[in-house]
């Protein structure tokens, strides 16, 4: 018995069926895959395009995108920096369960603060954690702007908007980094490439 967080007298049940025998089932390890970075830098694409490769290969994987995830699970959290930590400790749990399951998550969020990443990177068993870093220029990203954010931040109609008025904690120790080559961004397919490589170097599309 046990007290967590708010939670008193409360037990964890162990089941049967664990980990490895999911993993074993899969034919794949469980981990999660964090893509990280400015708005525009390339994550949502990211995490489709290696999605896609992994599909190819057979295989199982589930992105978990921080947009998607406020028409849901964190609608009723805002941008204010407590409401940011807060989204991101939920999406980690999350991840984590999938994970669990066996599932390799790409998880594809802004995540700015660093604290908070690190924070989800200490609920996953060592090594379990591969944090992606899209190092793309804030020029760029902003000359993007897809979704019109960047010139409505710069209007003063949104505050608090990461790398404008709110800042972006670049990760010290990423697994992957991702930028340009000579000024060129490179294309989708060769980013998911390199993710999915370093996956397979290191052993989590099989099971053994």
């Amino acid at each position: 018995m046990s007290t967590v967080g708010n939670s008193t007298n409360i037990f964890w049940q162990e089941c049967p069926v664990g980990r490895l025998e999911r993993q074993k089932l899969l034919n794949q390890k469980g981990c999660v895959v964090w893509i990280t970075g400015l708005s525009g830098s390339g994550k949502s694409t990211l995490a489709c395009s290696v999605n896609r490769e992994l599909y190819s290969r057979g295989k199982l994987s589930y992105i978990l995108d921080g947009d998607n995830l406020r028409h849901g699970l964190n609608k009723d959290l805002g941008f204010k920096a407590e409401d940011r930590t807060e989204n991101i400790r939920r999406v980690g749990e999350v991840a984590k369960l999938f994970a669990d399951a066996g599932l390799i998550c790409i998880a594809s969020l802004i995540s700015p603060y660093r604290k908070d990443r690190d924070a989800c990177r200490a609920m996953l068993p060592a090594s379990n954690f591969i944090e992606v870093f899209m190092n793309m220029p804030l020029e760029l990203c902003e000359a993007r702007d897809a979704k019109g954010l960047y010139k409505l931040a710069r209007a003063g109609k949104i505050k608090g908007f990461t790398g404008i008025d709110d800042p972006y904690e670049q990760p010290l120790n990423c697994e992957i980094e991702i930028k340009q080559n000579d000024g060129i961004c490179p294309a989708p397919s060769a980013m998911a490439g390199q993710v999915v490589s370093y996956l397979e170097d290191k052993g989590y599309l099989h099971d053994n």
